[in-house]
């Protein structure tokens, strides 16, 4: 049964100003980080504002299964009663759903438990390589098998009695410096990874949180981070706002006449708002507000925008470049996103997908290589009223929403929308709330 406010079909009009305050979800990958540290750690940790979406549902079953205790509170908190002593091989499959992050986070929990782990996911999940993490938890010790050369899930893990290495990912991916973390922090010896791009920082920084013996270091535009075996001790700890997730209302803002709106308590910390840079650069008008404790309120009203050049370096998760995508087609000029060619193994091929989407709104796209490149219809001209498909992927669900807002009047229609329950159950909520006026569902 599909929730009233995730229906498969959606129908927007644009024309008319967004604005308003509001909060979006407990950051996804801070989430998911918080149930498996939680989970390794010896005793009882305690985690506010837990991301409601799918994919962290996903990785709170698993780490359930393995032998961890989660329970919520009446305050709303989440409570990970976790240690090592209480882990092990699941009996039965951990679902991963169409979560990568879980897959890949958890591939490296158990690659240090001993004995045999099963990981599946849905149609979806069960086409995207795990390779990457199958090759270095290999090189440590253990047993990775999937389908295909690519190690496609389902995939069975083989763990215990891991060696430390040393890990320079051939791609940016904080999944694969995390997966070899988590692996770690059981191998024997030191567990080195070195990143030409800084990815994000989470899995590090929560880590150091824990108590591990952990050491980062800044090398040009990469880090090298240092990990020994080590007891986790357990922790406290309050979630704050999705950038990913406020990306979508920051150039909603950006791209439709006479907005305003103001997302409060966000993620501030490195390697997360990329995408608030660009939107500026761009010519939105951009106000970051820090708060407390690495968080900022982030305000952005519209203005005329121009096409710019955006380097994967700048958005390394490359989570942001669908809603950036909307914010390219409603500008001025050329838009180039280079170097994106690991949008094609995301939820869906978001390359082709980012494409598509520009065009179905009345723009213009191609793709280069691994650049996506966008010619913009000016501050002369709108967007068109479009049909977009997510193809199940959420980003490319709510990506498609802000396009339909920058449309003009005419009625947009999206299906695939019950995608967004993967990271963002209340979206549609919330856009009805900045949009002042119903979606039509169905």
């Amino acid at each position: 049964m599909i929730a009233a406010d995730r229906p498969d079909t959606v129908r927007l009009s644009g024309g008319r100003p967004l604005r308003g305050h509001l909060s979006v979800p407990g950051d996804k990958s801070i989430s998911h980080r918080a149930l498996l540290i939680g989970a390794l750690a010896e005793g009882r940790s305690t985690v506010r504002g837990l991301s409601d979406g799918d994919d962290v549902a996903r990785t709170r079953g698993a780490v359930v299964a393995l032998g961890a205790e989660v329970t919520d509170r009446a305050d709303g908190a989440v409570v990970v009663d976790g240690g090592r002593a209480r882990l092990g091989p699941a009996t039965d499959p951990l679902d991963c759903g169409n979560s990568g992050t879980s897959m890949r986070l958890l591939t490296g929990v158990v690659a240090g438990l001993a004995g045999r782990s099963v990981l599946v996911g849905d149609e979806s999940l069960s086409q995207r390589p795990m390779d990457r993490v199958a090759e270095p938890l290999a090189a440590m010790g253990a047993r990775v098998e999937g389908r295909t050369a690519r190690c496609l899930p389902p995939i069975a893990v083989d763990g215990g009695a891991l060696v430390g290495i040393e890990w320079a990912p051939p791609m940016a991916s904080a999944q694969v410096k995390s997966a070899v973390l988590l692996a770690g922090l059981s191998a024997r010896g030191e567990t080195v990874v070195r990143e030409v791009v800084a990815t994000r920082a989470h899995t590090e920084e929560m880590l150091a949180a824990a108590g591990a013996d952990i050491e980062v270091e800044r090398v040009g535009t990469g880090r090298v981070v240092r990990l020994r075996p080590s007891t986790l001790r357990p922790f406290t700890l309050s979630v704050p706002g999705d950038p990913s997730q406020a990306a979508f209302w920051a150039v909603a803002a950006a791209v439709v006449p006479g907005s305003s709106v103001v997302i409060d308590h966000v993620y501030a910390g490195p390697g997360r708002l990329g995408f608030v840079d660009v939107l500026a650069r761009m010519g939105a008008r951009v106000d970051l507000r820090p708060v407390v404790d690495g968080r900022a309120d982030l305000e952005v009203a519209a203005g005329p925008l121009r096409g710019t050049t955006v380097a994967a370096a700048e958005i390394p998760s490359l989570d942001e470049v669908p809603a950036l995508a909307v914010a390219a087609a409603a500008a001025a000029g050329t838009t180039i996103f280079s170097d994106v060619g690991e949008l094609r193994v995301k939820e869906s091929d978001r390359l082709a997908a980012a494409a598509a989407l520009v065009e179905a709104f009345g723009a213009t796209a191609e793709v280069r290589g691994d650049d996506l490149v966008v010619h913009g219809v000016g501050s002369d001209a709108t967007l068109s009223a479009g049909r977009v498909a997510s193809g199940g992927d959420h980003r490319m669900a709510m990506a498609a929403a802000i396009g339909a807002l920058a449309a003009g009047p005419g009625e947009s229609e999206i299906t695939g929308f019950a995608a967004v329950a993967t990271s963002y159950p209340r979206f549609l909520s919330d856009l009805e709330l900045l949009a002042g006026r119903p979606a039509r569902r169905g």
